[in-house]
């Protein structure tokens, strides 16, 4: 057994990292295999050396962030863990960042991850942003975040949120009401960014105004989008065509981000995803950032980055599956060619 001591300069940082009730602690712990005690400012840390090194690692790390005012949830401690365990703990300093903007019940959106961090950043330095990963790595809640920010610092006239209409295995034809009605469950997620950035009120009021529009994607054909921080949502169910239309919507003074997860692609199986194919056509030009989120970036319950896991794991076995049957009948399709 191995005992290290990490000196803490505050007992306000002790007890953000350990959490209400110590919940951070015992994640340490069970995560990790060690024993944390707390002795007159004193973090000592108990078990074979390689957990204890990895447990120092991680505290350091989680005092740091406590120490710059960030707050600690169970979602920091088990990131920067899986930090630590893959040698990567020299990124940890670059998951605290700026306040985007503060909800209207006083809330700081950050990023909350390095992917987060550097996804954020590119919406910033670019004109154009693809925010591609699975779900739950904060895709559109933070570049709704960025578009309030610039919107607010006047640096755009409008907010444009956009989303294509494809049903997801569910039938909305036969809703009741307008076609805004029949709209309107597509785009709810969108709305619910907004509510939350904005607060209903202050809401309606910039959509009466005209600087807030919250719209499929069919609506922006033939419009040239000027002075405006326009998000294009779900963009792995765009068609080729509908994603060349939509870019070339991009006008004077604007910013477009486009978030979709390309493992979630509902559309039929003879139609390309337009968000696999812009990020092929587009990678590299200037002014323009591919962003690929992970795994490691989902922010929601701690199971659904274990589900996001699980389900890469069961498809790559699929695919090597597939892969071995075809190879088999090569072979015999060969043999058999061979024996005429």
């Amino acid at each position: 057994m191995t005992e290290t001591t990490v000196a803490v300069d505050r007992m306000e940082q002790i007890i953000s990292v350990f959490g209400s009730f110590d919940r951070n602690l015992h994640i340490i712990e069970n995560e990790l295999a060690v024993k944390v005690t707390d002795r007159a400012q004193e973090l000592h840390i108990v078990g074979e050396a390689e957990n204890v090194m990895l447990a120092e690692k991680a505290v350091l790390g989680l005092l740091s962030l406590a120490g710059r005012g960030e707050s600690i949830d169970e979602q920091n401690v088990r990131y920067i863990i899986k930090l630590v365990r893959e040698g990567a703990e020299s990124k940890i300093d670059k998951i605290a960042g700026d306040v985007i903007c503060i909800t209207s019940k006083g809330k700081p959106v950050k990023a909350k991850t390095v992917g987060q961090r550097e996804y954020v950043d590119a919406i910033f330095k670019n004109t154009l942003t693809l925010g591609v990963g699975p779900a739950g790595t904060g895709k559109t809640y933070l570049a709704v975040a960025a578009a309030v920010c610039a919107f607010r610092n006047k640096e755009v006239n409008r907010i444009i949120l956009t989303r294509p209409a494809v049903e997801a295995g569910e039938r909305l034809g036969f809703l009741p009401g307008d076609l805004q009605s029949k709209v309107d469950p597509y785009l709810r997620p969108l709305y619910d960014a907004l509510f939350e950035m904005l607060g209903a009120e202050t809401y309606q009021r910039y959509l009466e105004r005209g600087n807030i529009e919250v719209a499929p994607l069919a609506y922006m054909r033939g419009r040239t989008l000027d002075d405006s921080f326009i998000i294009l949502d779900e963009a792995q169910n765009t068609s080729q065509e509908q994603m060349k239309m939509f870019l070339t919507r991009l006008g004077a003074g604007s910013k477009i981000v486009i978030t979709g997860d390309i493992t979630q692609i509902d559309l039929p199986r003879d139609k390309r995803s337009g968000l696999k194919e812009a990020m092929r056509i587009l990678d590299g030009l200037e002014d323009i950032k591919i962003c690929r989120l992970t795994g490691s970036d989902v922010v929601r319950h701690a199971l659904v980055q274990r589900i996001i896991e699980a389900y890469e794991k069961g498809e790559g076995k699929v695919v090597s599956s597939e892969n071995k049957t075809r190879q088999n009948a090569a072979r015999r399709s060969r043999g058999a060619a061979a024996q005429k």
